[in-house]
C-alpha cells in the first residue's frame, strides 16, 4: 500500500494539525533523492506552483522518481494557463438550484474543494466532479449565478490561508483520502503494489462474482499485492493506488469512465482504460470498425431519428426480422427484436428516448453465443453462452424487474474451433491490448463477431472453471507487468 509524503513550503503551515513524519519541506524534498523505496504519493501542498518554483519542480521531480504526485505537472500547468472545465447539464441545473435555494446574491461567489469534498451541502457532486478534472489537495472555484456555465476560474487554494473551521475540514478530508496516513498498523512486509478494485454492490448484474473477487485477492496475496474493494464513494481515495480494475459495468458519461480517466492521467495501470471504453461501449463505432477491418459480423444499418422509417425499408437491407439495440446497451438491455412495422415504431418509439441513432442488426439464431475473453490479446478462457429458455436472448427480463439467463459451458481453449478463436484475437487486437471479451456467433462453419466488451464477465465457478487461479493470476501479472513498465 501506498505511504503519503506531504510536502510544504514551511513547516510552520502544519502546526494546527498532528505531528506526523509524513511532512517534508520542499526545499528538502528537492535536496534529498527518496531512500524509502515504498513511499509513492506525494501530496504537494506548496503556495506556489508557478513555472520555476521550487513548488512546480517538486511535481516535476516526483514524477521523475517515480512517485505519484498530486497536483501532477499536467494539472499545473493547465491551471496556470487558465485552462477550464465545463460542467455537464445536469450538474449546472444542480448548481443553479443550488444558487436560488441558498438565494445567492453576488455576481461572483466562491467554492472551496479539499481533495474533492466541499462544506456546501448540495454541491458535492460538483467537487467530485472538478477534482476529477484537476486532481489537487485544495482548489478555489470561482462561479457566477447564471443558470448555465457557472464555473468562471479554478485556482490553488493556499494551506496557509484557511481558518479553523476549514483546517478541521481540512484535516478530515486528508484523513478520507489517505486514512492510511494515520490509522493503519505497520506491516511486516509492505505490498510491493496496490491495486482498487472498483465495485457496486448494488449492480444487479455486476462482471464478476463475490467469489471471483474473493479468489482474486487471494491470489493477489500471495503475489505480495495489495488488493482493495473501493465503490464510487471511495472515489477521492483513487490516487492512493498503483492500479485500478474496474469490476461494475462501465459507460460513458459515467463515474466509471471518469474515474477510468483520473487513473490513466496520473500513470495508474487500469482495466477498462478510457480508450477502450470508449470504443467498446458503442455499437455505433463497433460496427465502422467492423466494416473497415473486414470483420465478419451480422448485416447491420444505422438507424436515425431524424429520418422515416419502415419495416419493409429496413429489412430490405438487412432482413426480417431483426434486432435494434441502443449503441452502449448491455446485459441484453437496450434490444428489441422486430417482426413487422408495429413491433418497429413501437420499438422505435422507445429506444428513441434513449440514444438519437440505433443499430439495426441482422436477427442471427443460434443455440448459443461464443465468448472468448482476452487479455493482452491472448485467449484467457471460452464460454458457450446458451439463450434463456424459450428466449432469443441469453438474458430474459420481464416488466416485473425479474431477470433469468441461460447456462455457461466453458471450454478449454484448444476445444474452440480455431475460426472462433482466430476472429476474437482479430477483433480484440483492434481495441487494445487490455482485457475484453468477444461475443461471436457460428453460421455454417464461419464466425461473427456480435460485439467486443471492454468489461467481461470473470464469475468464479464459470469463466474461471478451467483454468481456476491461474485466471486471477494472469490478471494480476497483467497489472505487474504494466506498473513495472512505468518504472515504479
Amino acid at each position: 500500500m501506498n505511504n503519503v509524503l506531504i510536502l510544504l513550503d514551511n513547516l510552520d503551515d502544519w502546526k494546527p494539525y498532528y505531528e506526523t513524519s509524513s511532512v517534508l519541506t520542499v526545499s528538502d524534498y528537492l535536496k534529498n533523492k527518496p531512500v524509502e523505496k515504498d513511499r509513492k504519493l506525494v501530496i504537494n501542498l506548496s503556495d506556489d506552483y508557478s513555472y520555476n518554483s521550487e513548488g512546480y519542480y517538486c511535481s516535476l521531480l516526483a514524477q521523475t522518481r517515480g512517485q505519484k504526485v498530486i497536483p501532477d505537472v499536467d494539472i499545473i500547468n493547465k491551471l496556470e494557463t487558465g485552462t477550464g472545465v465545463r460542467m455537464d447539464r445536469s450538474l449546472q441545473a444542480l448548481c443553479y438550484q443550488w444558487i436560488q435555494k441558498n438565494n445567492v446574491k453576488d455576481d461572483i461567489w466562491y467554492l472551496n474543494i479539499y481533495f474533492g469534498k466541499c462544506r456546501e451541502k448540495g454541491l458535492e457532486r460538483i467537487a467530485r466532479f472538478i477534482f476529477e478534472n484537476y486532481p489537487c489537495p485544495l482548489l478555489r472555484v470561482a462561479l457566477n449565478t447564471h443558470p448555465r456555465n457557472q464555473i468562471e476560474s479554478i485556482q490553488f487554494l493556499p494551506l496557509n490561508r484557511l481558518n479553523d473551521e476549514e483546517q478541521d475540514f481540512f484535516a478530515n478530508t486528508l484523513d478520507n483520502f489517505n486514512k492510511k496516513i494515520w490509522r493503519a498498523p505497520k506491516s511486516a512486509k509492505a505490498s510491493r503494489y496496490s491495486l482498487a478494485v472498483l465495485v457496486d454492490p448494488q449492480e444487479k448484474f455486476p462482471p464478476s462474482n463475490k467469489g471471483a473477487l474473493h479468489k482474486l485477492a487471494e491470489v493477489a496475496k500471495k503475489m505480495n499485492i495489495h488488493v482493495e474493494m473501493i465503490t464510487e464513494d471511495d472515489a477521492i481515495r483513487l490516487l492512493e493506488f498503483d492500479a485500478l480494475f474496474i469490476r461494475t459495468t462501465t459507460s460513458l458519461n459515467h463515474y466509471t469512465f471518469h474515474l477510468s480517466q483520473l487513473a490513466a492521467q496520473n500513470g495508474m495501470a487500469v482495466i477498462d482504460d478510457p480508450l477502450s471504453i470508449i470504443r467498446c461501449t458503442n455499437k455505433v463505432y463497433l460496427k465502422e470498425l467492423f466494416e473497415k477491418e473486414k470483420i465478419s459480423a451480422p448485416k447491420s444499418t444505422l438507424i436515425f431519428q431524424s429520418n422515416d422509417h419502415s419495416f419493409e425499408q429496413i429489412s430490405e437491407q438487412v432482413g426480417a426480422p431483426f434486432i435494434l439495440k441502443i449503441p452502449d446497451g448491455s446485459y441484453s438491455i437496450g434490444m428489441k427484436k422486430v417482426s413487422n412495422e408495429e413491433e418497429l415504431q413501437a420499438s422505435l418509439k422507445m429506444l428513441f428516448e434513449k440514444s438519437a441513432i440505433l443499430l439495426a442488426q441482422a436477427f442471427t439464431p443460434t443455440e448459443f453465443d461464443w465468448r472468448v475473453g482476452l487479455l493482452n490479446g491472448v485467449p484467457l478462457y471460452a464460454c458457450k453462452y446458451y439463450m434463456a429458455k424459450g428466449h432469443w436472448q441469453i438474458y430474459c427480463h420481464y416488466d416485473s424487474g425479474r431477470s433469468r439467463c441461460g447456462l455457461v459451458d466453458t471450454i478449454p481453449i484448444y476445444q474452440v474451433p480455431r475460426v472462433v478463436l482466430d476472429t476474437a484475437v482479430k477483433a480484440a487486437n483492434l481495441i487494445g491490448k487490455g482485457l475484453y471479451g468477444v461475443d461471436l456467433k457460428m453460421v455454417d462453419d464461419k464466425a461473427y463477431v456480435i460485439e467486443i466488451n471492454d468489461n467481461p464477465s470473470i464469475d468464479h465457478g464459470l469463466e474461471d472453471a478451467i483454468i481456476g487461479d491461474e485466471m486471477y493470476y494472469r490478471l494480476l501479472n497483467h497489472f505487474e507487468q504494466a506498473l513495472e513498465a512505468k518504472h515504479y
